[in-house]
């Protein structure tokens, strides 16, 4: 059997109860989006429930849904792609990683500029895009590499490749990583490349991310000891730092990474593929852009029936590992819940209610394959 996870990054359903002690009140990604637009149309998405979730403008609850259908709530204290991810692979998070609201402290940066044998600019929490027009011209005149935050634990450092080529940022971020450790431990150092000229400055794909190694073992070590494939297609990988994976596809854009998902499904091969779509969160959420985020929703529901064909009588979720509600003013992640549909030909769809924590998806995975795998979440059946 092959059980295909799609993470919709940043594609929450709604606030949850907690939110307002992240600052996210009226956060609802999905609901917001389609109110601010007058409406979705994302027929596929449609048919296999997600209108039956919650109501969203344009998308019609049906009578006799293709998937499964409910949402989720994190029960990790964090709103992040890292803590998301563990808990929808098993594990709950007690504690949140270390933010950094005011930028890092003078004991960090100190060491940082000692690693790297130079100064540095920024070190505040800032949008990527909006960091690099400010500071990106000075960069290029000093050299300086960019060092910026944002509301997740995260220290990202944005450079150049003309400046500081990719090698030598990523080396950066290694002596970085080996620096933040402790209670300053955040969950990821990210490499932010970009390219241009003043004025026109652009991410490139060069990005990586050196993340902290999950605590204890996921759902997908287990799968993996028990000789099942398990296949990260683009930078999810980067998330579980490798650990748990027998293979790896890299893409960059949603449209490389549903590519990559289809070679993998029509391979001959069992155990689990995990893909992360990244354009929602990376390219339309922090940038408040509603109408890209939309795009990219379409995109998505136009490849689903070609996945669902390829996947055959194999099993397929959909979820989220946060919010990211492009209509707000915060251009950081959202607590919210995520959506959860759970497809597989045969198999009758149930509504699967609000869950307790991601660590449920898990803990099913872990029944469908035999996994015994231990967590605190409940199987969906």
């Amino acid at each position: 059997m092959k059980v295909i996870i799609i993470v919709l990054d940043g594609v929450g359903v709604g606030e949850l109860p907690d939110a307002y002690l992240f600052g996210d009140q009226g956060s609802a990604t999905l609901p917001n989006l389609a109110d601010y637009l007058g409406g979705l149309f994302l027929p596929n998405l449609e048919k296999m429930g997600l209108g039956n979730i919650v109501s969203i403008k344009g998308i019609k609850a049906v009578s006799e849904p293709l998937a499964s259908f409910g949402k989720m709530a994190e029960r990790s204290p964090a709103k992040d792609t890292t803590v998301g991810h563990w808990e929808l692979m098993g594990i709950i998070k007690r504690k949140p990683f270390p933010t950094y609201p005011n930028g890092f402290p003078p004991e960090i940066i100190e060491k940082f500029k000692k690693a790297i044998k130079r100064d540095i600019l920024g070190n505040i929490p800032a949008s990527g895009t909006e960091i690099i027009k400010q500071l990106g011209e000075e960069h290029m005149r000093t050299g300086y590499p960019i060092v910026y935050t944002s509301a997740d634990s995260v220290f990202q450092i944005a450079a150049h490749e003309d400046v500081i080529p990719l090698l030598e940022l990523y080396d950066m971020c290694q002596k970085a990583r080996r620096i933040l450790r402790g209670r300053h431990a955040v969950g990821r150092v990210i490499a932010r490349p970009f390219a241009g000229n003043p004025g026109s400055f652009y991410r490139t794909a060069g990005r990586k991310d050196f993340s902290l190694p999950p605590p204890r073992k996921t759902v997908l070590d287990y799968a993996k000891q028990y000789g099942y494939e398990t296949i990260a297609v683009g930078k999810v990988k980067d998330i579980f730092a490798g650990r748990g994976f027998t293979q790896h596809i890299p893409a960059f854009s949603n449209k490389e990474i549903m590519d990559g998902m289809l070679r993998a499904v029509e391979g001959d091969w069992k155990g689990i593929l995990l893909a992360n779509l990244v354009d929602f969160d990376m390219v339309y959420g922090h940038r408040n852009d509603p109408v890209g985020f939309a795009n990219a929703l379409k995109e998505f529901d136009d490849f689903l029936p070609h996945l669902l064909e390829a996947i055959a009588d194999n099993v397929l979720f959909i979820t989220a590992d946060h919010g990211c509600d492009p209509t707000t003013p915060s251009t950081d992640h959202s607590r919210e819940f995520v959506p959860i549909l759970f497809y597989q030909k045969g198999r009758k769809p149930v509504q699967l209610g609000t869950r307790k924590t991601f660590a449920d998806l898990a803990a099913t995975i872990s029944k469908l394959l035999g996994l015994n795998y231990p967590t605190r979440g409940v199987p969906f059946y």
